[in-house]
C-alpha cells in the first residue's frame, strides 16, 4: 500500500473497533508508522501484520500485554509457555491506570454501585468523551477479549453496559431548543451503547438528540427523518451483518435530506457517496457540532 490505511480502514479489515485499535496503540505501541506531511499517520503493511498477530493471539486468550510483546518481537514467536487461554472472571486491561483497573474489578464482581460511582466520577471530572475513551471502552474491550477466549462474562457485559447506559441517561438533556440530531442503530443491530454515549456527549454541549435505539428498521428511520427534519442522522453498526448500505441509500434519497448522514461503527465497509464516516466518538461529536 503506497499511502497507508487510516485507523478506520484497519479496524474494518481486522474486524475490531477503532477504540480497540487506539487502545493497543496507546498501551502497547502498536500504532501507525507511516507519515505524510500535514496528514495523520497511516498504518503500513508491517503495522497491519503486527496487528493481525495481536488480534489472533488475544482471540486465543493470550493476555493483551503478552500478545503485544509477541506482535512487536522480531520473530513474532508463539507466547512463552504457561500462557493459558484465561479463566475465572478477571478482565484483561493491560497496563491501564488505576481507574480502569478499579472499574474492571467492580465489573468482575458484578458490583453495579461501584461501577456507577466510578463512571459518574469520570464523567463529572473529564466529560463523556474522555470517560468513554479512557475508562469505559478499555473495560468493555477487555470483557470482549475474555469472552472471545472463554465464552464467559456475558453477565458482566450486560450489567456493565446497563450501568453505563444509566449513568449516561442521567446527564441533563437540553430542553430550550428542538432536537436536531437523530441517532439510531442499523436494522437488526442490538448494540446501542455507543449512540447513547454520543447523545450524552452532545447533551453536555447543549445539543438535543432523538435516540431511536437498537434494531431500527430502515422504513422507521426514514419516517422519523421525514417527521422531525433533523440536521444530522447517525446510524450505528457493530458488525458487518447489520451494515447493509441500502439503509444509507434510503436516507440519501429523502427530499429534503439531512445535511449530515453518518455511518458509525466498525460494521460498515464501503458506504455510498455522500455518507460520512466518523472514526470515533470525538470525531462524531465534531462532525455534529460543525453543522448544528
Amino acid at each position: 500500500m503506497t499511502e497507508g490505511l487510516t485507523a478506520g480502514d484497519v479496524a474494518r479489515r481486522l474486524g475490531i473497533a477503532v477504540t480497540t485499535l487506539r487502545t493497543w496503540h496507546r498501551r502497547y505501541g502498536l500504532g501507525p508508522g507511516g507519515h505524510a506531511p500535514r496528514q495523520h499517520r497511516r498504518y503500513t503493511d508491517a503495522d497491519v501484520a503486527r496487528l493481525e498477530v495481536m488480534r489472533r493471539l488475544t482471540g486465543e486468550g493470550v493476555p493483551a500485554a503478552e500478545a503485544a510483546r509477541v506482535a512487536l518481537g522480531p520473530g513474532r514467536e508463539r507466547p512463552r509457555s504457561g500462557i493459558r487461554a484465561g479463566g475465572g472472571h478477571a478482565i484483561p486491561v493491560g497496563r491501564a491506570g488505576p481507574a480502569v483497573r478499579g472499574l474492571a474489578r467492580a465489573a468482575a464482581r458484578l458490583d453495579a454501585e461501584a461501577m456507577a460511582q466510578a463512571i459518574t466520577a469520570a464523567v463529572r471530572s473529564d466529560g463523556v468523551v474522555a470517560a468513554w475513551d479512557d475508562l469505559i471502552c478499555p473495560v468493555l474491550t477487555g470483557v470482549g477479549e475474555r469472552h472471545a477466549a472463554t465464552r464467559q462474562l456475558v453477565e458482566v457485559e450486560h450489567l456493565l453496559s446497563r450501568t453505563v447506559a444509566e449513568v449516561l441517561a442521567a446527564i441533563a438533556r437540553p430542553t430550550a431548543r428542538p432536537a436536531r440530531v437523530l441517532l439510531a442503530c442499523a436494522d437488526d443491530e442490538q448494540h446501542s451503547l455507543p449512540i447513547e454515549a454520543l447523545a450524552a456527549a452532545l447533551a453536555e454541549r447543549g445539543v438535543g438528540t432523538r435516540v431511536l435505539g437498537a434494531r431500527t428498521p430502515p422504513a422507521a428511520l426514514q419516517a422519523a427523518v421525514r417527521r422531525t427534519g433533523p440536521t444530522a442522522v447517525f446510524v450505528w453498526s457493530q458488525a458487518p451483518d447489520t451494515a447493509d448500505p441500502a439503509q444509507l441509500r434510503g436516507l440519501l434519497a429523502l427530499r429534503p435530506r439531512p445535511v449530515v448522514i453518518a455511518a458509525v461503527g466498525p460494521g460498515w465497509g464501503e458506504v455510498p457517496a455522500g455518507v460520512v464516516r466518523p472514526e470515533s466518538l470525538s470525531d462524531a461529536l465534531s462532525t455534529t457540532l460543525d453543522v448544528v
